[in-house]
């Protein structure tokens, strides 16, 4: 982790401390985005484990069991959001993930309203249960997830950011999708169905067909539409992968064939998602992974590891090579 923080430029002890903190919650909870991650340049790591930290911060406010219910978890989090506004306007964050996902936002023009709006979907985490049809579960799923690929782009540095905003955006709604198609249960558990109620209709399959846990051929059917809608994202947002800076693109790619291919396990499992967890196995992962650190060396090694922001003077620092240069990247530095 030093390593990272140092190519990142992340020399205060505060703050490097927080972006560890980060670096613990994605390696402890997002088993896949933490591999992914690992194949960025080491300069870019820290920032992406403090968008996620910071997600997952929030997400486990409003999921994790505790004594005082919904009220302390609507009180946690609007103090969350209270301490975030506080560091926005002050530069300064008493809340460890704050202060590192902050210091990410400041260094990479990352604007406020995609973190409210991941907030609002928070909150809606406390105050939703179910949604009617699928354009309202996009509007839940755009804070949730599809605004966490917009956070990510200025890091990936696309060479068309405009291009690559809704593919960043498919993506996020496959992972989030895919997630809720193996957490059916998991959420069950919550009080929560995020499966649209009008495509799950159309196979006879209600919220009270779901509660009794039982998969037969009207709750497989409805699940394999949810994992076509996963499939089809994914092929969607595939091409503006492409876009990205070479040495960004096998993290997202890997991230996106596995989180993905979650769904494709579900179907393996025969939508048996009561009883069983789909998991990708570990043996794909490490094969995928594999192949993608040979590319991702060989990437930063034709193309550069890309920019990192120096936060005194506000300009990207690059590392490029000629190779770089002869394929119209930027070189050597330039403005923010």
């Amino acid at each position: 982790m030093r390593k990272e923080l140092t190519a990142a430029g992340i020399t205060d002890p505060a703050l490097a401390a927080a972006y560890g903190q980060c670096r613990r919650l994605n390696a402890q909870h997002g088993k896949t985005y933490y591999l992914a991650t690992l194949l960025l340049p080491p300069a870019k790591r820290p920032f992406v484990h403090a968008l996620y930290g910071f997600a997952r911060y929030a997400d486990e406010i409003v999921d994790a069991p505790v004594p005082d219910g919904r009220r302390g978890r609507s009180q946690r989090l609007a103090a969350l959001r209270s301490d975030f506004a506080r560091a926005w306007s002050s530069g300064v964050g008493s809340v460890p993930v704050v202060a590192a996902v902050l210091d990410t936002a400041r260094r990479w023009g990352i604007p406020r309203d995609t973190f409210d709006a991941f907030l609002d979907s928070m909150q809606m985490d406390l105050d939703v249960t179910s949604y009617d049809t699928w354009e309202d579960l996009q509007r839940y799923i755009y804070g949730s997830a599809a605004v966490i690929g917009l956070q990510m782009l200025p890091i990936l540095e696309p060479s068309d950011t405009a291009a690559a905003r809704d593919g960043a955006m498919r993506l996020g709604e496959a992972f989030q999708l895919a997630n809720f198609i193996r957490d059916v249960g998991e959420d069950l558990d919550r009080g929560r169905v995020y499966l649209p109620l009008d495509e799950l209709a159309r196979h006879g399959v209600t919220p009270e067909r779901l509660r009794a846990r039982v998969v037969d051929d009207d709750v497989r059917a409805a699940l394999a539409e949810q994992v076509e809608h996963v499939r089809r994202l994914s092929e969607e947002s595939a091409s503006s992968i492409s876009l990205l800076h070479p040495a960004t693109r096998d993290c997202i790619e890997t991230a996106r064939t596995l989180y993905c291919g979650i769904a494709d396990r579900v179907a393996e499992i025969d939508y048996e998602v009561f009883t069983s967890r789909a998991r990708v196995p570990r043996s794909t992962r490490a094969a995928v992974a594999a192949r993608a650190w040979r590319r991702s060396i060989a990437a930063r090694r034709d193309y550069g590891g890309g920019a990192v922001t120096d936060p005194a003077t506000g300009v990207r620092l690059l590392a490029a090579t000629s190779a770089a240069r002869s394929a119209g990247l930027p070189a050597d530095r330039g403005p923010r």
